[in-house]
């Protein structure tokens, strides 16, 4: 089942030259994301009846052209089957001429909240969802994003309250708020990156400092956030 709604940017949705921005971007298909799962009754207003909720493994967007402010947006997104623990889900946008704008495909996995652990995703959740088999990129998983070997660049946060989701973990849009942060002051005005990728590998709660590791890796901008003793790998956010 392919799931479609309308979207109308608005001011905070845009960049330089009033063009739809990367976390914009993030945020329309992490709605859209969720409307279906309110469908289906596995989104956020069914979370304590199920005992279940998702929880984003890994981003993979590709920009084919920015819409500009005040463009009205059609989002096309469907959930694709995986495995017994990570599933897919693939999205297009398409501005007023019918253009489309933006590709991009999301990892998933399901975690049982009453015990805080993963669970299995059995047939009955992903035939709610209707799965469809078209595929936007040539594989069907994000892909790996390789960690640096070393840094040039880092900077140290320490998360606020208004950083928290309702899984009581930092919310997946600010961890590509935190990679922006963390690009050098030259590589940040490249902006904007038609390529994001980015891979949640363990979560931060509220006060966890993190350390925001900047690398240039050919011609790939590569942001490693890690613990402040360094020793976890919270995520890694690639632009190009």
């Amino acid at each position: 089942m392919i799931y479609t709604d309308n979207f109308k940017m608005g001011l905070k949705d845009i960049d330089r030259d009033n063009l739809l921005k990367n976390r914009a971007i993030l945020e329309f298909l992490e709605n859209i994301g969720s409307y279906h799962s309110d469908l289906v009754n596995y989104g956020a207003n069914y979370t304590k009846e199920t005992g279940f909720a998702w929880v984003l493994v890994a981003w993979k967007v590709k920009v084919l052209k920015r819409p500009q402010y005040g463009t009205s947006l059609k989002i096309n997104t469907w959930a694709k089957v995986g495995t017994k623990v990570a599933t897919y889900r693939d999205f297009e946008i398409y501005d007023d001429n019918n253009d489309l704008c933006v590709i991009a495909t999301s990892k998933w996995t399901m975690v049982d909240i009453r015990k805080g652990k993963i669970t299995r995703i059995t047939d009955e959740i992903i035939d709610a969802y209707k799965p469809e088999t078209r595929n936007l990129f040539e594989e069907i998983d994000p892909g790996k994003i390789d960690i640096p070997n070393e840094y040039n660049y880092e900077i140290s946060y320490t998360v606020k309250r208004r950083d928290i989701d309702i899984n009581g973990h930092m919310h997946n849009l600010y961890y590509l708020d935190l990679a922006y942060e963390a690009l050098p002051e030259e590589i940040y005005n490249e902006r904007p990156f038609d390529s994001v990728r980015i891979q949640y590998r363990k979560e931060i709660k509220l006060g966890d400092t993190v350390k925001c590791k900047y690398a240039k890796v050919d011609d790939k901008n590569i942001v490693a956030i890690y613990s402040e003793d360094e020793n976890t790998l919270h995520a890694l956010v690639e632009l190009s």
